[in-house]
């Protein structure tokens, strides 16, 4: 059985149609073409584009679009850098990565106000026990033991003694 590539060009030939008249009527570039019909599908950067461009062509040539399909994904599981689709992150996924998934899928809509509410409630809360708290204190709990300190030192530092007792 042909290949898929052996098959396009034989019936693009058939129909007497060149390679600039099947871009121009596909809207594919005459390199992909060419590379089709080669069976080069390495030029392709993921097995989505050359199923794409096989199927327009093989509807434009008038074949059995499935069949030829059907073909082409046989051809594509042989290489192994076609039988799946690439990844759209190169290299592993970090942190950062992960964490900005799950924030696009956030509604902010509906987060950002809830955000809000649950802050004023938390600011609410802690403010009442601050309140509650620094009224049950003593205020006068905090202070040490206290001296007398008079305004003005007195005339004397020390009181004078009683007249000693005679015997």
């Amino acid at each position: 059985m042909p290949t898929v590539a052996e098959q396009l060009r034989a019936a693009r030939e058939a129909q007497g149609l060149t390679v600039y008249q099947v871009a121009e009527i596909t809207k594919i570039r005459t390199d992909h073409i060419r590379a089709l019909e080669e069976g080069n599908h390495q030029v392709f950067a993921a097995p989505v584009y050359v199923r794409g461009f096989v199927r327009t062509y093989a509807a434009l040539l008038k074949l059995e679009v499935n069949s030829v399909v059907a073909a082409l994904d046989a051809e594509l599981s042989l290489d192994e850098r076609l039988r799946k689709p690439p990844s759209l992150m190169p290299g592993e996924r970090g942190f950062l990565d992960v964490l900005m998934l799950q924030l696009s899928k956030v509604n902010w809509r509906v987060a950002l106000p809830s955000l809000g509410v649950a802050l004023i409630l938390l600011a609410s809360y802690l403010g009442y026990r601050a309140w509650r708290s620094g009224h049950a204190k003593d205020p006068l709990s905090n202070l040490g033991p206290g001296l007398h300190q008079p305004a003005q030192p007195a005339s004397g530092d020390t009181l004078p003694l009683p007249p000693a007792s005679r015997k």
